[in-house]
């Protein structure tokens, strides 16, 4: 009769039992820390992409891109890390760039947090922030009430900057704040959507073109489903010129500069419906992270893809903010999160002294939108 297989040590037994855990409750939330942080990395929306509904899938109709591969960071040894005190590497803590350890911990604060996130139209080789927005959103947490709200701001949107008589539209805030002596153009920008809207921003994140193209080809493409027609002949390429876009209706296969194309068109020249394609665009890059298992791959890569978008971000949360953010908004439910686009319920067409078109706010309705996405109490 064969001897007995040899009983496991305690010790030994105890830190299998705490290896599946930290394997279990990696898989919980590791989902929730990539999207967020790589999202917050290019701006788009920290927080949006935790909480928008995954779109339905059909048949898929492929536009051809540059390059739509994936370009995934080289794979780690993903076999569970202990540091010296027993706690997990990805699940507890996580080395920064540097090699520091972060704790993994939820955003912990009393007060409400609100973010105005910008997509600057800078092309590639344009440094500094002087640039126009392309894209505002507005995303404000109300830890009380465990909510969140995410509003879409139309860059036509005719706003009072404070310290300036003449009425600017929103989208020229931080190029004109970036010229002026007394403040940057981030500052500006904040201090003008705080006015403007009676809510107090206390961060920003901007990002340029290249940083949502990197991203959405290092996972390989996204997936974008519409069912009406887009075909802009004047759309803008990177060198001042035209590059045309057309997408018929159906289910399409975006690379990075395609996608950005996606969102950047204003095809119809209605920017509320721009508005929900970027979104759109937030809601396929989390499909995609979840629908092909990339996050074994991207969780222990954070850090090193978070510098990586150095040149091409702009903000003044650090990456520990961001990771205590993205672990609260985990805790949120769905049903408290709230998402809007200022429309035509809550704008009404204008024309300037100088002739240009704009947009001004209704401004009754515009508080009950406010009220509606961030809750009553948004303006303490």
């Amino acid at each position: 009769m064969p001897p007995p297989p040899p009983r496991q040590s305690l010790a030994r037994q105890r830190s299998l039992k705490r290896s599946a855990r930290g394997r279990r409750r990696l898989r919980d939330w590791a989902w929730v820390f990539i999207a967020g942080s790589m999202i917050a990395v290019f701006g788009m929306i920290v927080l949006a992409m935790l909480v928008l509904v995954r779109l339905p899938h059909a048949a898929q109709e492929v536009i051809p891109t540059a390059d739509i591969g994936g370009r995934l960071p080289t794979p780690v040894d993903a076999r569970t890390e202990y540091v010296d005190d027993g706690r997990i590497v990805g699940v507890h803590v996580l080395p920064d760039a540097d090699g520091a350890l972060i704790e993994l911990q939820a955003w912990d604060s009393p007060s409400r947090m609100t973010m105005i996130v910008g997509g600057v139209d800078r092309r590639p080789g344009e440094v500094g922030w002087a640039y126009r927005t392309d894209s505002l959103m507005l995303i404000s947490i109300d830890p009380v009430g465990k909510h969140i709200g995410i509003l879409s701001i139309p860059r036509d949107l005719l706003v009072q900057a404070p310290g300036f008589e003449k009425r600017l539209k929103i989208n020229t805030v931080l190029s004109v704040g970036e010229g002026q002596r007394f403040a940057s153009g981030p500052d500006l920008l904040k201090r003008t959507v705080q006015w403007n809207f009676g809510i107090r921003v206390h961060k920003y994140v901007l990002m340029d073109f290249q940083a949502l193209i990197d991203i959405v080809d290092i996972i390989g493409g996204v997936e974008i489903t519409i069912d009406y027609m887009i075909n802009d002949q004047k759309y803008p390429d990177m060198n001042y010129g035209y590059d045309p876009l057309v997408i018929t209706p159906g289910t399409h296969m975006l690379g990075g500069y395609d996608a950005l194309r996606f969102a950047r068109t204003r095809h119809g020249n209605n920017d509320m419906r721009r508005a929900e394609r970027q979104q759109q665009v937030i809601t396929a890059i989390r499909d995609r992270i979840l629908d092909f298992n990339m996050i074994p791959q991207l969780v222990l890569q954070a850090p090193q893809l978070w510098n990586s978008f150095n040149d091409n971000i702009h903000t003044d949360l650090g990456f520990e903010d961001v990771l205590q953010l993205v672990l609260f908004a985990a805790e949120i439910d769905g049903g408290n999160i709230t998402k809007g686009v200022m429309d035509y319920n809550y704008v009404e067409d204008y024309t300037t002294e100088d002739g240009l078109f704009a947009l001004i706010p209704k401004q009754a309705q515009l508080y009950y939108l406010m009220n509606q996405i961030f809750g009553s109490e948004y303006s303490n």
